[in-house]
């Protein structure tokens, strides 16, 4: 249902483009919320312990996201898809730099990790395709019914993982860090490490938004639509696995390519689409540089953390960015 739910929600549930984008918001402010609280779990209790939390709980929300009804029922939904989002977020770059440690592969992270984002974006094209064919034969319940199933296998796949051994000196950084200690570790370098791939992801979640949100795109359309968007993501990551270095230079450099392109579609709005398809590119390059720069640069015992407030950081701008598209394409449809 990726490349549909936004159509369930506007066309089936008879719910405005503000209303949408402020359901979206109500997750991602979710996610705001709690990214460092469950990225500190993460690294106290275990990586494969908030993978399997995560899991439950999106499984969860998947069903909610079909069965609730009217705006309360949806954000409630929205709002437990956010909350596994946050369990799984972090833990998953943390256990497999980990686990790249206790290999002796650590050089390889980077590379692993482009190749499983391009690996997972790739894989959800084909889902999203199918799941475009299962609404269009079999209507809107027999593809909720198969999201719901694969949150469920996902959660077995997190059950069936090992958790690898932590560092020498984690469980003294655990036992001196605080929740919120990630926000004292070098704040400014981190910073500089997380801007750059979350503007990137702000300008093509917006995108991508109002592309879905127009109102004159039939399902097979949209999910087509939403199918390119993700294979240009993955093609974005598989570049990242040629990229030697992961500094803030070379994400710099993306997110100076990303304003040259909402530059030109802001000019000529033909090149809307392909603009958007061109920052999803670049966020994809982007996403696993970045992950590779973090988990090299903070302790141990924090990884987890710091990862989950690059996400906070990244749905920070994204709530801004779709709560203002919303109410500027709800204006549109105005007559």
């Amino acid at each position: 249902m990726h490349g549909l739910y936004l159509l369930w929600w506007v066309q089936e549930k008879h719910m405005s483009p503000a209303v949408v984008a402020a359901t979206l918001a109500a997750g991602d402010l979710a996610i705001l919320v709690l990214e460092i609280p469950t990225g500190w779990v993460a690294d106290r209790f275990g990586h494969r312990f908030s993978l399997i939390l995560g899991s439950a709980v999106q499984t969860a929300g998947m069903l909610a996201c079909w069965l609730g009804n009217g705006v309360p029922g949806l954000v409630g939904a929205t709002v437990l898809v956010g909350i596994g989002d946050c369990f799984r977020s972090g833990a998953d770059q943390a256990l497999l730099y980990r686990t790249c440690i206790a290999l002796s592969r650590e050089s390889e992270f980077q590379r692993i990790e482009a190749r499983t984002q391009a690996v997972r974006l790739a894989a959800l094209v084909a889902l999203v395709l199918t799941g475009g064919v299962i609404v269009s034969t079999l209507g809107y319940a027999a593809g909720w019914i198969a999201e719901s199933t694969l949150a469920f296998v996902g959660l077995l796949i997190a059950c069936a993982m090992v958790e690898p051994p932590a560092a020498p000196d984690a469980d003294e950084a655990n036992a001196a860090l605080e929740p919120t200690a990630a926000l004292g570790v070098n704040t400014r370098a981190l910073l500089a490490l997380m801007a750059p791939a979350a503007c990137l992801g702000v300008a093509a979640s917006v995108a991508s938004f109002v592309a879905q949100t127009t109102g004159h795109g039939a399902p097979g359309e949209m999910t087509v639509l939403v199918a390119v968007i993700t294979v240009a993501e993955a093609a974005g990551s598989a570049a990242a696995m040629r990229v030697t270095t992961a500094g803030v230079s070379a994400q710099q450099i993306l997110a100076a390519l990303g304003v040259a392109v909402c530059l030109v579609a802001a000019g000529q709005p033909a090149a809307f689409i392909p603009a958007v398809i061109a920052l999803s590119f670049l966020e994809g390059a982007a996403l696993p540089l970045r992950a590779a720069a973090i988990q090299r640069t903070i302790p141990d015992g924090i990884r987890a953390r710091a990862a989950s407030l690059a996400s906070a950081f990244d749905k920070g701008l994204t709530t801004i960015g779709l709560l203002l598209a919303g109410v500027w394409q709800g204006h549109r449809r105005r007559p």
